[in-house]
This record gives structure tokens, C-alpha cells and sequence, in this order.
């Protein structure tokens, strides 16, 4: 993808829902849809996504990858990495990690997350990849439905950036990573993502439905995969919220 176009909307439902219609209408890949305000923005497991006031980065990419299920999940990974070059293009020094599966933290605090749906339909199989980043302000914490993601603001450390100058500086970032991700598949950035990763080497929780796995950060497979060593034994974690001791 090495083109791109941006699509502004001032106010929508939720960016990820105006990329599907723009799937289901046969639009080619690359489409980034970007909004002043989305009144049901969501996030993993069907959470509310706080937009927070005007300000902050809301958008969502239209893709069409063509790969397995599993290959385009990896694609969460790739873009935290291009959130990661955006914020350091936009001029932020401060300490930055990728949390399992699909957020971006500075100082240990949550700054952006990320969320991928897939479908279907006529026109072909679609993927919308959705952003959101705190750049003016961040959600109360008593609004948070995860109160182990404490979140803050690029405005908290010291740099201004408006929605479409982070969209400026994110969308070509994603498209050299998603051309490497193409060519190489995750394994091609599999070690730049560990090399951020919060809480590698050190014992994290992992909850999925009733099920609550305790070990220590191992790893994480080819398959995006979280890999726990759980005792004498190693667990591949596929879904599931990630907290650290302390942070429960």
C-alpha cells in the first residue's frame, strides 16, 4: 500500500463503522477515515472507546490483505509499531512500550489503542483497522472500564499535535510497515515489537472469560501469540486482557 487517501467526517458513529460501509461500497484499500467526533466508538470486546474532547486522533484504515485469519491478526503488532514511529516523528522523547495485543503506553500509561475487525461480503474480504490516540487529553479515570490502562495525553509531555498532523505522520509510517508486514510477514518485526514490549521476563496475569493464567512474559510466537511460562510449562495465550501484579 503505497498510497493512501484520507476521508475527514466531523462527527460519525464510530470511524470503525464508516470504514465497513465504505468496504461493503467495493472501495479499494488504503482509505483512512478520520473524525472530529464519534458518539459509539468502541474497542476490544465491545468496550466504549472514550474519544475524549476534540482534539484527540480518532480514525479508522480500510484494508484488504487477502491472508488467513491468523496472518492479518498480526497486523494489531505492526500498527502499534507505526504508532510508536508516529509519536517519535511528532517529536515525543518520553519512554514508550507496546502492551499485549493492542496498546501503546508512555511513561507506563496508556496513549493508544488499537482494534481490528474483519469481513466479508461482494465486494471481497475487508479488514478495518481503527486508532484512537490521546493527544490533547485522555478519560477520566473513573470513566475507565480497565483500571490496570491508567491513560495520558502526548499534550502531558510536552508536545501539541492536532488530529491531522498525527494522522499525517502515522498513516506513511503504517504503509512502509504494512509493506514489510506483506513481504515478511510479523516475523519480519517480530523482534522490534519485543524489544518495546511491556513486562517481557516479568510475571503478568492473563484473563479470558473465567479463565485467569498467572506466569512470567516469555515471549510472543509468530502467531502474535502471548507465550507464558507457567511453572514448569509454557502457555500460548491467543486472547485475553493482560494486567500486572499490582496493577489488578
Amino acid at each position: 500500500m503505497s498510497d493512501y487517501r484520507i476521508e475527514r467526517r466531523e462527527t460519525v458513529a464510530s470511524t470503525m463503522d464508516a470504514a465497513r460501509e465504505r468496504a461493503a461500497e467495493g472501495a479499494a484499500e488504503g482509505i483512512w477515515i478520520i473524525a472530529d467526533r464519534q458518539t459509539e466508538g468502541r474497542g476490544r470486546q465491545g468496550r466504549v472507546w472514550r474519544s475524549g474532547a476534540s482534539g484527540n486522533l480518532t480514525a479508522s484504515l480500510l484494508l484488504r490483505p487477502k491472508r488467513t485469519p491468523a496472518e492479518t491478526a498480526t497486523l494489531s503488532f505492526i500498527a502499534a509499531l507505526a504508532v510508536v514511529d508516529a509519536l517519535r516523528a511528532l517529536g515525543l522523547g518520553a519512554s514508550i512500550a507496546l502492551k499485549w495485543p493492542n496498546d501503546v503506553l508512555v511513561e507506563g500509561e496508556k496513549i493508544a489503542g488499537l482494534l481490528l475487525e474483519a469481513g466479508g461480503g461482494e465486494a471481497g474480504a475487508w479488514l478495518v483497522l481503527g486508532v484512537g490516540v490521546n493527544l490533547a487529553s485522555a478519560p477520566d479515570v473513573d470513566e475507565l472500564t480497565d483500571a490496570a490502562a491508567r491513560p495520558t495525553a502526548l499534550s502531558r509531555h510536552g508536545v501539541d499535535a492536532a488530529p491531522e498532523a498525527a494522522l499525517a505522520a502515522l498513516a506513511p509510517a503504517f504503509a512502509a510497515r504494512y509493506g514489510r508486514w506483506r513481504a515478511e510477514g510479523f516475523a519480519g518485526q517480530r523482534d522490534e515489537w519485543l524489544a518495546q514490549a511491556a513486562g517481557l521476563g516479568a510475571p503478568l496475569i492473563a484473563k479470558s472469560g473465567a479463565e485467569e493464567i498467572s506466569g512470567v512474559f516469555e515471549d510472543v510466537d509468530e502467531d502474535g501469540a502471548l507465550v507464558l511460562k507457567t511453572g514448569t510449562t509454557r502457555r500460548r495465550v491467543h486472547a485475553a486482557d493482560v494486567y500486572f501484579p499490582g496493577a489488578v
